[in-house]
């Protein structure tokens, strides 16, 4: 595996990469990606893990495909910010959801090009704010340290160290590359007024194909349905009643036709449709726009974000470049004399401008067909008006959000813009004993592999496995390592039944696979959600997918036909754990269709304790001292307290119908003393945050 721009680290050695005693060490790999964080490959000799007789935990066996937490991250652009998504509309950053399919690029052949790609994880949190104005006048508002692709490579915003040395930022002149701003209009569905109908089913009709016999029918077999649809709304539209589209309907040929099509015979309430093809004597901008669709999803193609239409009656493709012209685009007419038997000569018009000059004809011209909408495979150029005139600090805190794609990266505003994977200084890594080095992850690359060798073992009774009880199988380093996948299918095969417990929702990718291992094991899934007070998150726990992504995550593994259970955890003295707060958490719970839920206090063990105090004398320093009372036993709060807590969160359970800990999908064949669970017991928290 090869990440792009990372530094391989000699054996390990250095201050920042150095993890003394490490076994199996492959090599120690620092990576923009996850600027600040160390990753250290190794081959495990052993992964599945007993847990101490000693240890309160239900569970005797665990898996743990990381030692360490890479959920933190800088997030990186305010969320007014538009994406691009793969349907060439677009969406503010903030309104994104795991799961969307956006654009995003990779290289192919050398050569850098557009892709479809989906978002896998969403954040924010409030980060100094920096505005980035462009040549041809947009402007973006960014954190300093996210990056956006130049014709020199990725730049910061700002200035800075990283661990590898100074990062590479943005200056004057720098030349950004993507589609550009021009390509980003605030897609709204363009007004498909009486003009634009019009011109839309003339495009349509006229130019749908030719019968075996050469002459021209409506519809023909190659027209789409989405086509179709919108022809029969539009056509409903018009009549002023519901309509049924004819199954044939002549079109008259020859470039002295009057422009009227006969109405066929009708039949079963099928409406006439004489005169929805007739060309207007001054077509305006609508009726261009509708015509240019039609002809569109009648006749047109797109290869590598390139659009042609080809048309064997030359008054069509005049007809297009007249639309062109008059709507603003540039475009080339070229003589077209078919291939292969049975084709006929004609002409094609050739969209220019690339991937830019498509998706702005999207914005202008929306044709229903979504395969009209694909920039896919058209090579990431720039331009002069993606030239950067200045970078200047605001001086003030914005909400910022990242999200994480399967390529790494997504068109924010008409440029390509880096996935942000920076660690926060802030962040805890909640990492095993021994082994509690910030920034330090440890990837057992041959989880999977070690993992189906101790399951075939005749001693392995398939007891029930959990993961996600020391660290996050789902952390955002899955994206790129993709370890779980091979996991679960081991556990599975092996008929072993196997708990999850994530905030990462990076999960959402495994779902089918889930599903199906569910159908011959128990799965249990939970959903750690510690609060919905956005402010407090914010502050707290930066680099973790947001309240709202968890819930939306709760939600896609029920609509999955999974069951799933939440942990809230860990409720903060003090600050999250009011009635009000417990019971507007618990609400929304339910409403994701939660199966049921356990309410834990927050767990101080030591280097928790010390970050987290830290983080209290800055935030609300009045709640020192009422802490050092709560936690003057050491690590769990006190007696008295947790009795409180479970006193007010009994009835809200109940009123939620949440007090079953419902988080277990049968398998065929099990006893239910094999169902594995994520709940623990009174008082003792599985992870921080």
């Amino acid at each position: 595996m090869r990440w792009s721009g990372q530094q391989v680290l000699d054996d390990g050695v250095g201050a920042e990469a150095a993890l003394p005693g490490l076994r199996g060490l492959l090599r120690s790999v620092r990576t923009p990606e996850f600027a600040g964080a160390v990753f250290h490959e190794v081959e495990a000799k052993s992964v599945l893990n007993r847990v101490p007789g000693s240890s309160p935990m239900p569970f005797r066996w665990t898996v743990n495909p990381y030692r360490g937490c890479s959920h933190a991250c800088v997030y990186c652009l305010a969320g007014p910010t538009r994406v691009l998504l793969a349907d060439g509309r677009t969406r503010p950053i903030a309104e994104l959801r795991v799961g969307d399919a956006v654009m995003g690029t990779e290289l192919v052949d050398g050569q850098r090009r557009y892709v479809r790609t989906t978002v896998r994880a969403h954040w924010s949190t409030t980060k100094p704010a920096h505005r980035l104005r462009l040549a041809g006048g947009s402007e973006l508002v960014a954190s300093g340290e996210h990056r956006f692709l130049t014709d020199q490579g990725w730049r910061h915003v700002s200035g800075g160290w990283c661990r590898s040395g100074r990062r590479p930022r943005l200056r004057t002149g720098s030349a950004l590359l993507g589609p550009g701003p021009a390509a980003m209009v605030g897609w709204q569905r363009r007004p498909h007024t009486a003009a634009y109908r019009q011109g839309y089913l003339c495009g349509l009709v006229r130019g749908d194909g030719l019968g075996a016999d050469g002459e021209r029918c409506f519809p023909s077999e190659h027209l789409e349905l989405e086509a179709l649809g919108r022809a029969h709304h539009f056509l409903a539209e018009a009549a002023q009643h519901v309509v049924e589209l004819p199954s044939a309907v002549p079109v008259p040929v020859g470039a002295g036709e009057p422009g009227r099509i006969p109405a066929p015979t009708p039949r079963g309430g099928i409406a006439p449709i004489t005169d929805v093809v007739r060309w207007p004597e001054q077509p305006g901008d609508d009726w261009c726009a509708g015509f240019l669709a039609g002809t569109v999803d009648a006749r047109g193609s797109v290869v590598r974000g390139e659009l042609r239409v080809r048309h064997a009656g030359e008054e069509i493709a005049g007809r297009a470049a007249s639309a062109l012209h008059r709507l603003g685009f540039r475009f080339a007419v070229e003589a077209d004399h078919g291939s292969g038997p049975g084709s006929s000569a004609g002409r094609t018009v050739r969209l220019l401008g690339g991937s830019a000059a498509l998706l702005r004809l999207l914005q202008v011209v929306d044709p229903a067909v979504s395969r009209h909408r694909d920039v896919g495979g058209a090579a990431v150029t720039g331009g002069t008006a993606l030239v950067v005139e200045s970078v200047q600090p605001l001086g003030v805190e914005m909400p910022m959000y990242d999200i994480t794609t399967g390529t790494g990266d997504f068109v924010a505003e008409g440029v390509v813009s880096h996935n942000c994977f920076a660690r926060n200084t802030h962040t805890y890594l909640d990492l095993d004993a021994g082994a509690d080095f910030d920034s330090q992850i440890v990837v057992k690359v041959n989880v999977a592999r070690v993992l189906e060798r101790e399951l075939r073992s005749a001693k392995w009774a398939r007891e029930p496995v959990a993961m996600g009880t020391n660290t996050d199988p789902y952390q955002r380093a899955e994206g790129r390592y993709r370890l779980m996948p091979g996991v679960i299918g081991a556990l599975a095969r092996s008929g072993t039944p196997f708990s999850l417990l994530t905030k990462g929702t990076v999960l959402t990718r495994d779902l089918p696979q889930l599903a199906a291992a569910a159908a011959d094991v128990p799965v249990g899934l939970g959903v750690s959600i510690a609060l919905v007070d956005r402010s407090l998150q914010h502050r707290l726990e930066p680099g973790t997918p947001s309240p709202a992504a968890r819930l939306d995550l709760v939600r896609r593994i029920t609509d999955a036909g999974l069951s799933c259970g939440v942990m809230v955890a860990p409720v903060l003295p003090l600050l999250s754990d009011s009635v009000e707060a417990l019971d507007t958490l618990l609400a929304q719970v339910k409403q994701a269709g939660a199966n049921g839920a356990s309410v834990l206090a927050l767990h101080l063990r030591p280097g928790t304790r010390e970050w987290f105090l830290a983080w209290l004398a800055r935030e609300y320093p009045k709640l020192v001292a009422p802490y050092a009372r709560l936690y003057r036993r050491g690590a769990y709060v006190d007696p008295e307290y947790r009795r409180a807590l479970g006193e007010r969160v009994a009835p809200l359970l109940r009123r939620h119908g949440l007090s079953g800990a419902a988080t277990t999908v049968r398998g065929q064949g099990w006893p239910a003393a094999r169902a594995p669970t994520v709940e623990t017991p009174s008082g003792e928290q599985l992870s921080l945050l």
